[in-house]
């Protein structure tokens, strides 16, 4: 990526974003006549923002920086969530874009000590670009051997997208590869020269034309909390909660755990899976280690 990517993938942003506005959405006037493009003219866009149409014009041509009130004001104009609205700012660098780390990176001590001790509960973590870092037997047993996948390809959106059970285990894998997509673009953000992010994102657009279609409507999202369901081929249906936890010691590391009401049928369920696991000798990273 040149220097000027991020400016040029904010360019890009704002033009995605207005594409989906309606003059009504915003409170303009339908004029009743055809309109060259969908959604929103960049004059509109400036209208409403209070700047000029050159200046936003130069906006989404990434050809300058946009102040924080400018970008505040967009953010409002374009009806942006609080992802969203956190991804505008972060290519913008304010506040400014995290450097890129180098070398390899390995899970924290200390939440290897964590997904030791969860025997019950499914957690992976994940680190930059979504690379699975470490996991419990228990998560191998409910999504995939991890420990089998090289080192190298062991990424939870390259999973998604080229482990053909995947498409099966996930009830909606739509909306769960979608999800995956948004969040690896907001890693994009985070990184734009990030190498390995970059050759990623190559590669899954050229093996699959939903990720290349999707990676293009600038969607993002951070990873927090959200509710799944899995078809799981040993124990049938899993209805799962999902919440995310970032490391102080290194806040590019994500441990996310899967949880069930207690007493739900979800709850057995993975309580037989547990048994399973334990039957299978499904080995957790630490095993690796």
């Amino acid at each position: 990526m040149t220097s000027n990517a991020p400016l040029n993938e904010l360019g890009e942003f704002l033009k995605k974003r207005r594409s989906e506005l309606s003059p009504r959405t915003v409170g303009l006037p339908e004029t009743g006549g055809p309109r060259r493009v969908a959604g929103l003219r960049r004059e509109e866009v400036a209208q409403l923002a209070s700047i000029s149409t050159d200046y936003y014009t130069r906006l989404e041509q990434g050809r300058m920086q946009a102040s924080a009130p400018v970008l505040e004001t967009l953010a409002r104009v374009l009806h942006l969530d609080n992802d969203e609205r956190g991804y505008l700012f972060r290519l913008a660098g304010k506040p400014t874009t995290r450097t890129r780390r180098r070398g390899r990176q390995t899970v924290q001590p200390q939440l290897q000590r964590v997904l030791d001790d969860l025997t019950a509960t499914p957690a992976i973590v994940q680190g930059r670009r979504g690379d699975v870092l470490a996991w419990n037997a228990l998560a191998s047993a409910m999504v995939t051997d991890f420990a089998s996948i090289a080192e190298n390809h062991r990424n939870y959106p390259r999973i998604i997208f080229t482990e053909p059970a995947m498409r099966t285990l996930y009830a909606d894998w739509e909306n769960a590869a979608r999800t995956a997509v948004a969040q690896l673009r907001m890693e994009a953000a985070n990184y734009p020269e990030d190498s390995r992010l970059s050759a990623l994102v190559g590669e899954l657009s050229t093996r699959d034309q939903q990720f290349a279609r999707w990676w293009g409507d600038h969607r993002v999202a951070a990873r927090t909390v959200g509710t799944k369901t899995l078809n799981h081929p040993v124990v049938g249906e899993l209805v799962l909660d999902w919440d995310t936890y970032t490391a102080n010691a290194d806040p590019d590391q994500h441990l996310t755990v899967w949880t069930a009401e207690p007493g739900s049928p979800t709850h057995e369920r993975l309580r037989i899976l547990a048994s399973w696991a334990a039957d299978q000798n499904l080995a957790p990273s630490s095993a690796l280690a």
